[in-house]
């Protein structure tokens, strides 16, 4: 009986993989609009933020169903619907971009960029620690600095010369030359 309880539904398949779906896109589209950094650059306050809504939205995903059954069913769903969405982002570049958004220039010929670092929720010493773990003591030795994407900061060395190529796309030939 007990065995019963804790894998059979008490809520409708459906109507988890439903909750479950709008939990999902509720949540991107609230990190996105709130601008909540990616993994690479996440405070403790982003991290203990993710905690906390993945304990407040449990409920929301699953109704009453306490079941392990349940509980698997919503893992499932979440799983399914970021490989879809993955996929259709990956094939519809300007869903990528609203939804990921775009690299941000932060630094660039000895300028600080202090809009865009604002924009960013960052700050210039996060910033230039990303500089010392690229090696880089001084600002000086620094083309640019860019916040990718998946969070990270890419580090442009000074001594690296800059070109267009022919489809006005950048490219970074190491040494100047």
């Amino acid at each position: 009986m007990v065995l019963l309880e804790v894998w059979g539904l008490q809520a409708p398949l459906g109507e988890i993989v439903l909750r479950s779906t709008l939990v999902y896109v509720a949540i991107v589209v609230g990190m996105r609009v709130t601008g909540a950094r990616q993994l690479g650059q996440m405070t403790p306050f982003d991290l203990v933020l993710i905690l906390l809504i993945a304990n407040a939205v449990q409920n929301a995903m699953v109704g009453p169903d306490t079941t392990v059954l349940g509980g698997i069913v919503a893992a499932g769903t979440l799983l399914v619907v970021n490989r879809v969405a993955t996929s259709v982002t990956e094939r519809i570049p300007l869903l990528r971009r609203a939804l990921e958004g775009e690299p941000v220039l932060l630094f660039e010929d000895g300028r600080w960029l202090d809009d865009h670092i604002r924009r960013a929720a960052l700050s210039r010493e996060l910033v230039r620690q990303a500089m010392r773990e690229h090696g880089f003591a001084d600002e000086s030795e620094v083309h640019s600095a860019v916040l990718e994407v998946d969070g990270t900061i890419s580090i442009v060395p000074a001594s690296a010369r800059v070109v267009r190529t022919r489809h006005r796309v950048r490219a970074v030939r190491p040494g100047g030359n």
